[in-house]
């Protein structure tokens, strides 16, 4: 009957060794490639074109909505309601450079990636936004740093999360109360 325990023990020993690495392992980083940073990026870009478009005349309603999927990132839902209420915010609030000021003519919005980290199941794309509005006599051109969270579901990416990462700045293209926060 010893002899039995003994060799059952060392199982258990030897498994417990085994898996025990494995479960207290950190959760690390790993690369993203420079696709999947493309694809990020055109998800994160048109959530920011579609707030920029709003602050110039209205468009078509088709134009004003936020994508729900962009080169197969899917936007949540949840963060696909923020982005129609902040749509509609900035339309109605007919923004100028100053208040009773003429009203913006144009908006154009780039957005640069600047690093895109992986750990576990969460992706997040820091970014540099550079917007230019215009309006009859002049322009107004802002940068402001933004990160985008997106979640890994199997082959499946989708955008969760915006937010401004320089707590002082005040984008143009976000509503005064921003859901993007």
């Amino acid at each position: 009957m010893r002899h039995l325990r003994t060799p059952l023990g060392m199982a258990f020993v030897l498994v417990a060794c085994v898996a025990l690495p494995t479960a207290a392992s950190p959760v690390t980083r790993s690369p993203v490639g420079p696709d999947t940073t493309v694809q990020l990026t055109a998800a994160a870009r048109a959530l920011v074109e579609t707030r920029s478009r709003a602050l110039v005349a209205p468009r078509r309603p088709a134009e004003q909505r936020p994508p729900v999927e962009v080169l197969g990132v899917r936007i949540s839902p949840d963060l696909v309601r923020r982005q129609e209420r902040a749509v509609r915010e900035l339309e109605t609030r007919n923004r100028a450079p100053v208040a009773g000021g003429p009203a913006f003519t144009e908006a154009r919005t780039r957005l640069a990636a600047r690093r895109t980290v992986r750990v576990g199941d969460l992706i997040t794309l820091e970014a540099v936004e550079h917007t230019e509005v215009r309006y009859d006599t002049g322009a107004v051109t802002q940068s402001v740093r933004r990160g985008f969270d997106f979640r890994e579901r199997g082959e499946e990416l989708v955008l969760v999360r915006e937010r401004v990462l320089d707590p002082a700045a005040r984008p143009i293209n976000d509503p005064d109360e921003s859901p993007a926060r």
